[in-house]
């Protein structure tokens, strides 16, 4: 598990890395990352739900 503390030194670390400018975009391109990929995978699944419906109606 990851204490306060150990988020504490990896927000430092990426603004010592990336400067505090830079770390709002990298946030938004992340968080934008993780919604496509939470709407492929809905997808994905939304998908095998049809085709067990189709199966079951043979």
């Amino acid at each position: 598990m990851v204490g306060p503390g150990s988020l504490l030194l990896i927000a430092g670390v990426a603004v010592l890395i990336f400067g505090p400018k830079k770390l709002p975009e990298l946030g938004k391109a992340a968080g934008n990352t993780l919604r496509e990929f939470k709407n492929a995978t809905k997808g994905l699944v939304d998908d095998d739900e049809d085709e067990k419906k189709k199966e079951g109606n043979k």
